[in-house]
């Protein structure tokens, strides 16, 4: 367990986190060149050319494919990667034209892209399994973030500090995802018992913590827990890591449809994706600023702060950038198992491929 330092940001602020070209300047008239005015015919070259440029510009995006990929959460640095690989043109030199989408409740990515009307998308590494054993036929692509950003943390003055102490305390829980699986596993691997804890099902409204009805949260270290320190607030972070658990948490993935149609374009996206990534690490700083401009009202301040907050997660085992291991899917999904997420085992090597990784 680690503290962490910093002020909570407004409960409403952090509900919606977790949440012509210009006309010419008439220069050949005024003369740009000693006052020396540019002969009609130069005008009417110039016209002719900017024409062709545009007509060259308008070709060459013609030629791009089209493609969607829907993000697991609205615009912000945990998705800096994506932002990079667009601005920098690493989608471009794919032969892609890449419209990346903010997700979140209203956009689910998984229905979005298992429905067949976007081509890729981010979620949860247990999405995966939990939408195939539903029958979604979604493939895991590379791993984005190679352990879970997810943590616990309490207000300092509460004195709780690790899983043991929420026993007989009231602890803030989000149904459903990710969250309240590595909640439930952290619980597990503590041997605390599961009924000395009261939950009470939350969303983002931090109002429930500092107010005092719950005494612990579950938020992301590279968001909430930032926020915190910008505001000025001690807290108490419980990683799940001190209970040896480290799941797979963003990845990125598609269909088997889209795989076995179109599998050089897969191949392009991905090692572009994992290119844009690769340089937001190196670059945290423009990274943030990139990110910025990819969203509304993003603080760039903290968008840097998520960022390098997130790097030591993007590179959790220090394996290959977006390269995923069996071992890991099959820890994971033990854990669904043991939690009641999942009922039965579900094919691994159906569920996830490093193929496109590779160059």
């Amino acid at each position: 367990m680690r503290k962490v330092n910093g002020k909570w940001m407004s409960a409403i602020l952090l509900s919606s986190i977790v949440a012509i070209a210009g006309c010419g300047s008439n220069s050949a008239s005024n003369g740009t060149n000693g006052g020396s005015q540019e002969p009609a015919g130069g005008s009417a070259s110039s016209a002719t050319t900017a024409a062709s440029s545009a007509a060259s510009a308008d070709a060459d995006s013609q030629k791009l494919k089209k493609v969607v990929v829907r993000l697991k959460w609205i615009n912000q640095a945990q998705f800096a990667g994506f932002y990079i690989a667009k601005e920098k043109g690493y989608y471009k030199d794919a032969g892609l034209d890449v419209d990346i989408r903010p997700g979140g409740s209203d956009f689910p990515s998984v229905q979005m892209v298992s429905s067949g009307s976007e081509d890729f998308g981010v979620t949860g590494a247990d999405q995966i399994l939990m939408s195939r054993e539903k029958g979604a036929p979604v493939v895991a692509l590379s791993v984005i973030y190679r352990s879970t950003p997810f943590v616990l943390f309490t207000l300092k003055t509460s004195g709780i500090t690790s899983m043991k102490d929420l026993e007989g305390q009231k602890v803030g829980v989000k149904l459903g995802g990710n969250e309240e699986l590595t909640y439930r596993a952290m619980v597990n691997k503590a041997g605390v018992k599961a009924k000395s804890i009261s939950e009470m099902p939350v969303k983002f409204d931090l109002s429930p913590l500092l107010t005092g009805q719950v005494k612990a949260w579950p938020g992301y270290v590279i968001n909430e827990v930032i926020a915190a320190q910008e505001q000025g607030e001690e807290v108490n972070v419980i990683y799940p890591s001190d209970y040896g658990i480290n799941f797979y948490a963003d990845t990125l993935f598609t269909t088997e449809k889209m795989i076995q149609k179109d599998p050089e374009t897969v191949k392009g996206f991905v090692q572009a994706t994992m290119k844009g990534w690769d340089y937001a690490i190196n670059h945290p700083d423009e990274a943030a600023q990139v990110t910025v401009q990819s969203g509304d009202q993003l603080n760039l301040e903290h968008e840097t702060k998520m960022m390098k907050a997130s790097i030591p997660l993007l590179e959790a085992d220090k394996g290959p950038l977006g390269q995923m291991e069996e071992s890991q899917w099959s820890t994971l999904q033990d854990s669904l198992i043991d939690v009641g997420f999942l009922k039965k085992k579900q094919d691994l090597a159906s569920a996830f491929t490093n193929e496109f990784i590779q160059p």
